[in-house]
């Protein structure tokens, strides 16, 4: 029998979807991160996070590092932008219930894609 992916564990997309506005509550909030957001389209954004997020919980869509590099690249993303997301989306994660263990998981998974998301070009 298939192990069950954290994506089936915790309730599929309508589970993420609620993680992922909770999520952009406090990043819209956020003095370095926020900023990033303005003149975006939020709805295509969450849309598109939500498949993200899907796809780090074993979820049925996926983003390849190309894509991912793509879609960041031109925002200039440092360190510690890129901490703050994850230390944000480990306490959303949290708040919906997800066990310490799976948010370790979920957190490593989005780890990984540090290099292709953050800009690393020298000023």
């Amino acid at each position: 029998m298939a192990k069950q992916t954290l994506f089936e564990k915790y309730g599929g997309f309508s589970a993420v979807s609620k993680i992922v506005l909770d999520f952009y509550d406090v990043l819209l909030d956020s003095d370095e991160v926020g900023p990033f957001f303005d003149d975006v389209d939020m709805a295509k954004l969450i849309d598109h996070q939500t498949k993200f997020i899907a796809s780090l919980l074993g979820g049925p869509a996926s983003y390849t590092d190309e894509q991912l590099k793509r879609l960041h690249e031109r925002l200039n993303l440092k360190d510690k932008h890129f901490d703050e997301v994850l230390e944000t989306l480990g306490e959303t994660l949290t708040k919906h219930g997800f066990s310490a263990g799976d948010v370790d998981l979920v957190n490593a998974a989005l780890e990984e894609r540090r290099p292709v998301i953050v800009c690393r070009n020298v000023d």
